[in-house]
C-alpha cells in the first residue's frame, strides 16, 4: 500500500461512487489517478477492469459475492457497520481522501437521484476548498465546483452551459470574461436566479469572485 501511494499529493485522487456513472467516465480518468471506490462505486470500478487502492463502506448495495469480487481487486478493502457510523460512503471516502492532501479530488456519480445525498455531496466541496484542495463532482449531466475568493478559470469540456449560485448567503464582485452574458463587480444572494445558464464564448472563461462561495455548475441537456 505505501509503495501505491507514493507521492499522492502530486496525484488526484478519483472516488466512484454508488450514483449513476457511465462511460463517460473513462473520460475523465488519468493514468496516474488514485482509485477509491466508495460502496457499489467500487464494483463499477472492479468490473471496468481497475484496481482500487481503496474500496469501502457498509457495502449494502452489493450481494456478498460482489463483495468478494470487489476484496479480490481491491489492494485494501474497507467495510463499515451500516448503522453504526456517522457519515455516508461518500463522505468516508473524501475524508480519507482529503487528509492525504492530494493536487485534486474528483467524485463520480455522486449527484444521483437522491436529493438529499446530493446536496452532502455538494456541501463536501467547502470542505475541499477550505483545505486548499480542489474538488470536483461529475456525472453523466453536470460538472460542479467551488468558486470562493480569487479567479476561477471554466473549461467548456462536454457541457455547454454554465450557471452560478450562491453557496453562501451572499456573493459579491462577480466578474465574468469569456462568457456570452457578462457580469462586472455583481452581487448574488440565495434565491436569485440571475446567474443561470450561461454560455462560454470559447473554450474557457474565468469567474472572479470578491467574498463569498459561489458553485459553478456546468452541465448539458
Amino acid at each position: 500500500m505505501n509503495g501505491y501511494m507514493e507521492h499522492v499529493k502530486e496525484r488526484r485522487i478519483v472516488i466512484a461512487t454508488g450514483g449513476a456513472i457511465g462511460p463517460w467516465a473513462a473520460e475523465e480518468l488519468q493514468a496516474e489517478d488514485v482509485l477509491v471506490g466508495a460502496d457499489r462505486g467500487a464494483l463499477f470500478l472492479v468490473r471496468s477492469g481497475l484496481k482500487p487502492a481503496l474500496s469501502l463502506g457498509d457495502f449494502d448495495s452489493v450481494t456478498a459475492e460482489e463483495l468478494e469480487e470487489i476484496r479480490r481487486s481491491s489492494v485494501q478493502l474497507d467495510v463499515c457497520d451500516p448503522v453504526d457510523k456517522d457519515w455516508t460512503d461518500t463522505e468516508l471516502a473524501f475524508r480519507w481522501a482529503l487528509a492525504r492532501k492530494p493536487r485534486e479530488i474528483v467524485l463520480l456519480g455522486a449527484l444521483g437521484t437522491r436529493f438529499d445525498h446530493t446536496l452532502a455531496n455538494v456541501h463536501l466541496l467547502l470542505n475541499a476548498h477550505e483545505a486548499g484542495v480542489a474538488c470536483r463532482l461529475v456525472d453523466t449531466y453536470n460538472e460542479v465546483r467551488l468558486a470562493g475568493s480569487g479567479v476561477t478559470t471554466v473549461r467548456r469540456g462536454r457541457f455547454s452551459n454554465v450557471s452560478l449560485l450562491p453557496l453562501s448567503p451572499e456573493v459579491t464582485g462577480i466578474t465574468l470574461n469569456g462568457f456570452q452574458y457578462p457580469l462586472h463587480d455583481a452581487r448574488l444572494r440565495i434565491g436569485q436566479s440571475l446567474g443561470v445558464s450561461n454560455v462560454l464564448l470559447g473554450e474557457e472563461g474565468t469567474v472572479q469572485v470578491e467574498t463569498g462561495w459561489l458553485l459553478v455548475i456546468q452541465s448539458v441537456d
